[in-house]
């Protein structure tokens, strides 16, 4: 099932596709979902990003990678970086390359504090598509990933969460730079597998509903620079595409 989140005449809505027709839910965290009545054809759907998150966190896979004792690390990225499919992402200007990289999204559908392997899994709400982009030189005077990844729309997050992706350990992940393919890799080449990331994660915070968990970039970042567009296509989900101011 695909739940986006729309603009509407009655302001921004979640709704649920079926048959080629967006159709508005109340709350799609609810166990059971509460049908409004209002309906967008899909053809005139124009897409939010899919959530409003309190919580928006990267993953820095250390395994294979460094010799850190910790195999998982987590950091927060601001909210204030969420932007929709569209949105222009307004490159940081003379602070060094900017790169888009590719990710699987986990949506967090209900409290989740100290999850377990077999049980992260039923705490998220379904996957999304996002663009963790980074002022990459920045990493090398800030190992606290702020000042490279608060930019302006640095993370575009959509089209909508889909919560049956059949498995978000093997999702592959491509990036295209104005048409071209750049990057061709998928969930399956991460140092540690999805489940990791949110037991990890949730050994030191509490996440809630709508929080997200950008779970890695698999050598899928790429440069890119005003002018261009970007797409990042996750199968299973669909592509999120976006273009640098």
């Amino acid at each position: 099932m695909r739940i986006a989140r729309i603009t509407t005449a009655a302001g921004p809505q979640h709704a649920v596709e079926r048959d080629g027709t967006w159709h508005h839910v109340a709350d799609p965290f609810a166990a059971t979902l509460r049908y409004t009545g209002g309906t967008t054809p899909f053809s005139q759907a124009t897409f939010l990003a899919p959530v409003t998150p309190a919580v928006v966190l990267g993953i820095g896979h250390n395994r294979t990678l460094n010799d850190h004792p910790l195999p998982i690390q987590a950091w927060h990225k601001s909210v204030h970086t969420v932007a929709p499919p569209g949105g222009a992402i307004v490159a940081a200007r003379d602070r060094g390359t900017v790169h888009a990289e590719g990710e699987l999204a986990a949506i967090i559908g209900k409290t989740a504090t100290n999850l377990t392997a077999s049980n992260a899994l039923e705490h998220v709400l379904g996957y999304t598509c996002v663009n963790d982009v980074t002022n990459v030189d920045q990493n090398a005077v800030d190992e606290r990933n702020f000042q490279g990844k608060a930019g302006v729309n640095y993370t575009p997050l959509g089209p909508w969460i889909e919560t049956e992706l059949r498995n978000p350990e093997h999702a592959g992940i491509d990036v295209y730079v104005n048409g071209t393919a750049k990057a061709n890799s998928g969930t399956f080449n991460l140092p540690s597998s999805v489940v990791d990331c949110l037991v990890y994660v949730t050994t030191w915070l509490t996440l809630e509903p709508g929080d997200v968990v950008m779970t890695g970039a698999p050598a899928t970042a790429v440069p890119v620079a005003p002018g261009d567009r970007v797409d990042i296509v996750v199968e299973g989900i669909g592509a999120l595409s976006n273009t640098v101011a």
